[in-house]
């Protein structure tokens, strides 16, 4: 479902007229003025969450709206870790502009969306707030499913979490160059890895070659499943683009890596070097050819591709739409 979500979310995006404009941030010369650091304006009414050790959930709306009464609706924490968390109470959502006209926000009725930390859910373009508010559109009457809904997970971490822990989320991403996915190489001279080694030699080399390329640096490949040692020119090249991200793609960067153990390939995502297929094939290529050996496993493998298709793409989109003004 969160699929066919993620789907309608994207037309519904591009069905605004606004074309997704990749930044050339990929180069050693690219340089961008950091995004200034606005705060939000508060809403006269707001849709909001609460910390876990709070009462539940207000799941009815008000009839009537009086001048000194409180539009706010709150939510447990427990959005953020994917339990259903209360009945559909609205019935319109629409988007409009911020009250400072710096950024977006989506509406439930006549209420405004709100993250865990009580700001107003503001997002850098139209596009993004559209694809969020399909997500929100498309919940059932009988339950808000916030795993149906990656986009709105997503852009309360680009507005939360990412400016409060930049600088350690990069100091994290350059720590798994070290192990990253790609430059784990089979050994060519055992019977039992051979046909994986070739398949590496065919499918990962020309993005090795594009990383050499792109930061200047060749990268070193290890057979250990622990790891090797990267070079420090490379790290440094690496950590140097992350430092030129906003925070909405720097979310997505952190969230694709996480889901292909390899922050070269959610750079390759970032810089246009891989499409979506091409990146779920990467990262399920040792798997995919057990799969062809020995068969798939129902409930087993088949969700585990649906999974990794939802968190790639679902990321993908964010980082499109985080770039759009």
């Amino acid at each position: 479902m969160a699929a066919m979500l993620i789907g309608r979310a994207f037309k519904s995006a591009r069905n605004s007229n606004l074309a997704v404009r990749v930044r050339s941030l990929c180069t050693t010369s690219a340089a961008r003025q950091p995004d200034s650091d606005t705060q939000p304006s508060e809403s006269s009414s707001s849709f909001t969450f609460e910390k876990e050790n709070e009462k539940p959930i207000l799941v009815k709306a008000p009839n009537t709206r009086r001048n000194n009464e409180s539009d706010s609706v709150t939510m447990p924490t427990s959005f953020m870790t994917g339990s259903i968390v209360g009945k559909r109470f609205y019935k319109k959502v629409t988007t409009r502009e911020a009250d400072d006209g710096n950024g977006w926000t989506v509406m439930l009725d006549y209420r405004t969306l709100k993250t865990p930390s009580k700001r107003p859910l503001k997002l850098r373009s139209l596009a993004l707030a559209k694809a969020i508010a399909a997500e929100w559109e498309y919940q059932l009457t009988e339950g808000i499913r916030p795993f149906t809904m990656p986009l709105m997970r997503l852009a309360c971490t680009a507005l939360e979490r990412v400016p409060l822990t930049r600088s350690k989320i990069i100091e994290h991403l350059s720590r798994k160059l070290h192990q990253d996915l790609v430059f784990f190489r089979a050994p060519e001279d055992n019977d039992l890895t051979t046909d994986v080694h070739e398949i590496q030699v065919e499918r990962i080399d020309p993005l090795l070659e594009w990383v050499e390329s792109e930061f200047g640096v060749k990268p070193n490949l290890y057979s250990s499943i622990f790891g090797g040692k990267q070079d420090d020119k490379l790290v440094k090249a690496v950590e140097d683009l992350l430092k030129k991200t906003n925070d909405g793609e720097l979310a997505s960067i952190d969230a694709l890596q996480a889901s292909a153990h390899s922050i070269v390939i959610a750079l390759g995502i970032f810089c246009g070097k891989l499409q979506i297929d091409d990146a779920i094939k990467l990262i399920r290529l040792e798997e995919d050819l057990q799969v062809d050996k020995w068969g798939l496993v129902e409930g087993g493998h088949d969700i585990d591709i649906a999974d990794l298709k939802v968190q790639i793409s679902s990321a993908t989109v964010f980082l499109a739409l985080s770039r759009e003004n």
